[in-house]
């Protein structure tokens, strides 16, 4: 057992990596992580291909047990987690289970699911839907709504939203912050918001 590893690629990725630094290296980024600052955060996930050629495969587990389950959660424990011990592999761990166990039960009421306009016409889902005798109800978008339930983060929603055959390609990740108290010197301003991107051009900007 010790000599196996289980993976997730996108822990791979530069950004990806760098999101701990961002967080535990750099104390003004690191403070602002926190329900006193932040309104919500939003964990978006877009590709613009079909699943043409995956369509037999991906018509078996959908949008959220491809990306969401996996990779967006991944993405979302390393923003939330606290400090982990060491960097570690497994106390790094640690503090990302602590997180999924402090998600709330996700609520239906606080989910969607759709699919693209021409997925019924891919040559595998009409193979598909003969032999199922009904159409495929296999979402292509998903989004849904996570709270967690601990000191750090209670009353911040999570906005989790991912799907394919969409506009652009792009993974990115926001910590929208609460607005400023109205004053009369500014006027009523927009609210400031943190960027991470993860893909397709990897940045930070606030």
């Amino acid at each position: 057992e010790s000599q196996i590893y289980r993976i997730d690629h996108y822990l791979a990725k530069n950004m990806v990596l760098n999101i701990l630094a961002l967080r535990f290296a750099n104390r003004e980024f690191g403070r602002l992580f926190h329900a006193d600052n932040v309104a919500n955060v939003r964990i978006t996930f877009k590709e613009d291909i079909s699943v043409a050629g995956r369509a037999g495969y991906f018509d078996g587990y959908g949008i959220i047990r491809d990306v969401m389950q996996n990779h967006l959660l991944q993405l979302l424990t390393l923003a939330l987690m606290e400090a982990p011990a060491s960097l570690k592999p497994e106390d790094v761990r640690d503090e990302k289970v602590k997180v999924l166990k402090q998600l709330r039960t996700v609520s239906l009421d606080e989910c969607a699911v759709g699919q693209y306009e021409g997925y019924q016409d891919d040559p595998d889902i009409k193979a598909i839907n003969a032999k199922k005798g009904y159409k495929s109800k296999c979402p292509t978008f998903a989004t849904c709504v996570l709270h967690l339930d601990n000191e750090r983060w209670s009353g911040v929603p999570i906005i989790m939203k991912a799907g394919k055959s969409l506009e652009t390609r792009s993974t990115i990740m926001r910590l929208q912050f609460k607005k400023a108290p109205p004053q009369s010197l500014f006027g009523d301003q927009p609210q400031n918001e943190l960027v991470i991107r993860i893909q397709p051009n990897e940045a930070i900007y606030y």
